[in-house]
């Protein structure tokens, strides 16, 4: 057994005393998590801590990850909306996972890896997309799912325009230095949250979140 082969059996043993999805770890285990990252980062990959990517952002940490897709409650058919592609691997675990994934990054060097990293790992049924200024992608809305990998001062209002009815987003809320991890269920006109603790995300920028600088608008 490699190194990573062992990383990733010992990061699957960690994940299942909290995780109790096993369609979740089973993605968990098939997503080889070392191609997301730098080669300079590659015998990290298994760690249980995000990681640098470039431009600022990182890949999440994967209990997040996993605790993120476990509250999305998938079972194979439906369409999610992931804001935040980064280095494409929640998209991944996404992909096999879901009937179809839409992504959106705003970075077009990030979204140009993510599409090819995705590629080549045969997940034809997730299409990378460069984030516009507002927020998703509403031309392929409702989404049965929506998931978040950035932090916003509040739930967006256009996300949940994009969401199907009984759907369920996922996103982190709070400062830029300090979130929540938040389910928000859509059911008509009445919309429930339920916390999942605490958590820290690079934030979300755009209309509906944050600017590149300065206070919320």
């Amino acid at each position: 057994m490699t190194e990573l082969e062992e990383g990733r059996r010992r990061l699957l043993t960690s994940l299942r005393t909290s995780i109790t999805d096993e369609r979740v770890l089973r993605a968990m285990e098939r997503v080889p998590r070392e191609r997301f990252v730098p080669p300079e980062h590659r015998d990290m990959a298994y760690e249980d801590i995000p990681l640098p990517i470039g431009a600022g952002q990182t890949i999440s940490q994967p209990f997040i990850v996993a605790l993120m897709t476990e509250a999305l409650g998938l079972t194979g058919t439906e369409k999610v909306l992931e804001i935040g592609t980064g280095s494409g691997y929640q998209a991944a675990i996404l992909g096999c996972l879901a009937g179809k994934v839409v992504t959106v990054e705003r970075f077009p060097d990030l979204a140009e890896s993510a599409a090819e990293k995705l590629r080549k790992l045969g997940l034809l049924n997730v299409d990378v997309h460069v984030a516009r200024e507002s927020l998703g992608w509403p031309e392929e809305a409702p989404y049965d799912a929506i998931i978040v990998t950035a932090a916003a001062p509040r739930v967006p209002q256009s996300l949940l325009d994009q969401l199907k009815d009984g759907g369920r987003l996922v996103i982190p809320v709070g400062t830029r230095w300090d979130q929540e991890l938040v389910v928000v269920k859509k059911r008509g006109d009445c919309i429930t949250r339920t916390s999942l603790g605490g958590c820290r995300f690079v934030p979300l920028i755009g209309s509906e979140a944050w600017p590149e600088d300065g206070p919320v608008p």
